[in-house]
């Protein structure tokens, strides 16, 4: 009966886990796409595009509900949005997670990470100087995990 416990408690610490990861990704899109000051109508659709296209396809987590967790960055995103969330907090927010879960960025996650916050730069008239700064720092914080 433990070792079944020790089963089940274990898929709750990972479903925690990815729930975080898609929460902290929000926070880091959010910061990609207000980094110029404000956020486009685009911006906010590539995202919505992005989760639905990018991240739901390769996730199999789901809460208690059924909601795919990948859903849980467009979640933490529109909180962001909604609260007019500063975005370098939100990025530094990532940042940490990032440092605090080393071992579980592997290059897959590395590479959607960039290519989502890439899309997001880029849909509304091409990265601007403000947003390349902010790729610039994600791309050398993720390098450090080589």
């Amino acid at each position: 009966m433990a070792c079944w416990f020790s089963f089940v408690k274990t898929i709750k610490i990972k479903e925690m886990l990815y729930k975080n990861f898609y929460s902290e990704l929000g926070k880091l899109l959010y910061a990609v796409a207000k980094a110029d000051g404000h956020i486009s109508p685009r911006e906010a659709k590539e995202i919505h595009r992005a989760v639905a296209e990018e991240l739901v396809p390769q996730e199999t987590a789901t809460d208690e509900y059924g909601t795919d967790a990948a859903h849980f960055a467009e979640i933490e995103f529109e909180i962001m949005d909604e609260t007019m969330a500063d975005p370098e907090v939100a990025f530094d927010s990532f940042v940490m997670y990032v440092e605090e879960h080393k071992s579980a960025f592997d290059a897959r996650l590395r590479e959607i990470t960039l290519k989502v916050a890439r899309q997001v730069a880029e849909s509304y008239r091409g990265v601007n100087r403000k947003e390349a700064k902010v790729l610039d720092k994600l791309q050398a914080e993720l390098a450090k995990l080589n």
